[in-house]
């Protein structure tokens, strides 16, 4: 018997199976494969790897067929990787070791390049499928490069990429107890123009001038080869590359969950007007999700499928206030990561910008906020939000990150006083970003005055002089979770009581006139050559 089993576990079918199942289980438990595999049978697999339902719209326009190309998506999933989706219903039939070479060539870790070959492929499939135009092809065979262009369907693509990472997300189902099916839900897709700028821009499509300004999604014409698509990709939205993967994950962990429930969205109510009220809009979140490597990816990806939570919100100069004092209130005592946005337009008169447009810069940091009269922190990111996105990591040369100078409570003679205000990058006096103390104006340097963050511009067509704007709004995001507010809230109720014992005053010291100091004083100057005894 043991020879027996030791030739059956040698077989080459039982090593093919353990080696798919050992690199299957490292993206998703096998439990969980294998209940989603027994439910798959029958063809069940298209329909399973196919989105939630739901109604997108944008406020113009939507684009004809993208509805079908929704519809084609999980069709187009289970035919490149899954063989079309027929399996055996049982674990020891013979598909389930093609169940997973097809999880495996969707979801296996790869390269990044690599992931993003294959979602185009996925989203050249759909659109075959769903007829609508695409100039994306392929090789026929399995590892032949892609060529042509991604012409006017760059937005629609990030659109596709986003309801992919939504589906991922979407709240399940809290009504619709009566068994009847609820109407899908109404979703208003992100505004992702400063992402398709940015990659018209990337490629030499489109002059980083004033060609950027009032781009319209809409006009199309302008395309950019597969190959810069993909460089643009890896260098400013390399998320981008790990959709598929978590879209197949979290579809197949959905259908291993519960088998009966229906493939749809169904709340108390069916139209989510999620709103960009605020500059961190779902879009730009969603961009700055795309663009991170670290942990607060997820924290911004959420906020781009629901929206940032609202208590997220330490400080906004149209709800607070401007002013440096303002903005110290609702930042101290938060030591965690912050993104704080600002909108400007440029003043009149300037020659290196176009003015009277409105621009959104942003600044990622990784801790808090200190009143310092030098450079401090440890990391950050700069990032141009709006009209084109660009996000500008740390170069390594230089660690003058944050520098935010008040006034300090008691006042000294400075031969050389510091700038009270807030300023990013470069160095004091010649500072990259500063914002004065009332928070009316913004200065924008060129980036060689900068050697804590890396080369680009923040505002297009920015040229070498300094630009100064007007501040329209300013906000600040903190992004350390609720055990951060928490820690915030104590510092505050302590900062709070030890103002209010300040302000207390002890009557007792002034009770007994007679024997304080200060009449003893006001006697001498009244009558100074008066006798007096002296007390012994």
């Amino acid at each position: 018997m043991g020879a027996s089993s030791s030739t059956a576990d040698t077989s080459p079918e039982a090593h093919e199976r353990r080696e798919q199942e050992t690199l299957a289980s490292a993206a998703l438990a096998l439990p969980l494969l294998r209940a989603a595999f027994s439910r798959s049978a029958a063809g069940a697999l298209p329909d399973a790897l196919a989105p939630p339902r739901a109604s997108f719209r944008l406020p113009g326009s939507l684009p004809p067929h993208f509805h079908d190309l929704l519809a084609a998506l999980g069709p187009a999933v289970a035919s490149l990787f899954f063989a079309g989706g027929a399996a055996a219903g049982a674990e020891g039939g013979a598909g389930w070791v093609p169940f997973l070479k097809g999880f495996n060539r969707c979801c296996a870790r790869v390269s990044a390049s690599r992931s993003l070959a294959l979602l185009l492929r996925v989203y050249a499939a759909a659109c075959t499928a769903a007829g609508a135009p695409c100039s994306v092809h392929f090789q026929p065979d399995e590892g032949g490069g892609e060529e042509g262009k991604v012409a006017g369907e760059i937005a629609v693509f990030l659109w596709m990429c986003w309801v992919m990472t939504w589906s991922g997300s979407a709240p399940k189902a809290a009504a619709g107890d009566g068994g009847e099916k609820s109407e899908p839900v109404a979703l208003l897709l992100p505004d992702v123009t400063h992402l398709v700028v940015s990659a018209l821009v990337s490629a030499g499509a489109v002059a980083d001038d004033e060609s950027v300004w009032g781009w319209e999604i809409s006009s199309g014409g302008k395309g950019v080869k597969v190959q810069e698509f993909t460089s643009w990709v890896l260098s400013t939205a390399s998320g981008l590359g790990n959709c598929l993967s978590r879209y197949v994950q979290e579809r197949l962990r959905s259908l291993a969950a519960d088998s009966t429930e229906d493939n749809s969205v169904s709340t108390d109510n069916t139209t989510f007007d999620t709103s960009d009220v605020y500059l961190l809009t779902r879009g730009r979140a969603w961009a700055i999700a795309l663009s991170l490597r670290n942990k607060l990816s997820e924290k911004f990806l959420s906020g781009s499928v629901i929206g940032m939570d609202a208590e997220d919100l330490l400080y906004r100069s149209s709800v607070h206030g401007k002013g440096l004092s303002r903005f110290w209130s609702g930042v101290e005592g938060y030591n965690g990561p912050m993104l704080i946005l600002l909108s400007a337009f440029s003043k009149g008169g300037v020659q290196n910008v176009d003015s009277d447009r409105r621009w959104v810069i942003g600044v990622l940091t990784e801790e808090g906020f200190e009143s310092k009269d030098t450079f401090y922190g440890s990391s950050g990111f700069l990032c141009a939000a709006h009209p084109i996105f660009r996000m500008l990591p740390p170069s390594g040369k230089e660690k003058n990150f944050v520098y935010s100078h008040l006034h300090p409570q008691i006042r000294v003679y400075e031969a050389n006083p510091k700038p009270v205000g807030l300023a990013f990058g470069g160095t004091v006096g010649n500072e990259r970003i500063f914002l004065d103390e009332d928070f009316s104006k913004v200065v924008v340097r060129h980036h060689a005055v900068d050697k804590t963050y890396q080369h680009g511009s923040l505002i297009p067509n920015q040229g070498y002089l300094p630009v100064e704007a007007s501040i329209l709004d300013v906000e600040v995001w903190g992004l350390g979770g609720e055990a951060t507010r928490r820690q915030q809230d104590v510092y505050k109720k302590r900062e709070n009581i030890f103002s209010e014992q300040r302000r207390k005053v002890d009557l007792k010291t002034f009770g007994n006139w007679e024997d304080s100091p200060e009449k003893m004083m006001m006697d001498m100057i009244s009558d100074p050559n008066r006798v007096r005894r002296e007390d012994r």
